[in-house]
């Protein structure tokens, strides 16, 4: 998968397409999800063009690696997660079932969310 720029993170970005903002910084932006699988379902995203987590880790800077990380830590505490548990997921290529090419880690909580994936047979 390659970095469409006119992809719908991409498009958001520069303010083409509006969201309901919860975070910003220099490298990062989080926002609402707008189809919430948990009360609580947050899209947080690198501002710079990075497909996916192999991308992103492979080319971005110490900075922007930082601020997403600090960002997802401190989003969960501000969105009252942190406490009772939360999961982060970022889809990667096909088996990964991503849809969108550009690096997008979901926060999701506030309610018990079950196995995140059935057990292997």
């Amino acid at each position: 998968m390659s970095y469409n720029p006119d992809n719908v993170f991409a498009k958001i970005l520069r303010g083409e397409i509006p969201c309901t903002k919860v975070y910003e910084d220099d490298h990062v932006l989080a926002f609402h999800d707008i189809n919430p699988q948990a009360p609580v379902h947050v899209l947080v995203i690198p501002k710079g063009a990075y497909v996916s987590v192999n991308d992103f880790t492979a080319t971005a800077s110490d900075a922007e690696i930082a601020a997403l990380i600090r960002a997802l830590g401190r989003l969960a505490a501000e969105l009252g997660v942190a406490e009772d548990g939360y999961r982060i997921l970022a889809n990667v290529g096909a088996n990964g079932h991503q849809e969108v090419p550009h690096l997008h880690v979901h926060l999701c909580g506030g309610r018990p969310l079950g196995r995140m994936l059935p057990k292997a047979d």
